[in-house]
């Protein structure tokens, strides 16, 4: 089962982050996807939280995901963490209108 926020800043998305940790997430189980790759690798250092990898997406997308607009990236990303198409579109937009998307997914 999968939670998700939408928030509009670094703060928010911090806050959010404790509001999954005291809910019973772990570190692991919390992602971070903001339009700009920079802006979510930093905030996914920033905040200690998993990086969505070949372990959530398998072999085929993460490769694919090389090739693939940042969009159908996101959206490959998030559908991998049990989203689904129709949610992973409604997200990927407003990470276009800046916003961060903050997943809590249990293991």
């Amino acid at each position: 089962m999968e939670q998700v926020k939408l928030v509009e800043n670094d703060v928010q998305a911090k806050e959010a982050i404790e509001q999954f940790l005291n809910q019973g997430f772990t570190r692991d189980e919390v992602y971070l996807l903001a339009h700009s790759k920079d802006h979510s690798e930093n905030l996914t250092n920033a905040m200690n939280t998993n990086d969505i990898g070949v372990a959530e997406q398998g072999i085929v997308n993460s490769i694919a995901n090389v090739f693939r607009s940042r969009g159908d990236e996101l959206r490959s990303k998030m559908e991998s963490l049990g989203l689904s198409n129709l949610e992973a579109q409604r997200f990927e937009e407003e990470l276009d209108r800046g916003r961060i998307v903050v997943i809590a997914k249990a293991v």
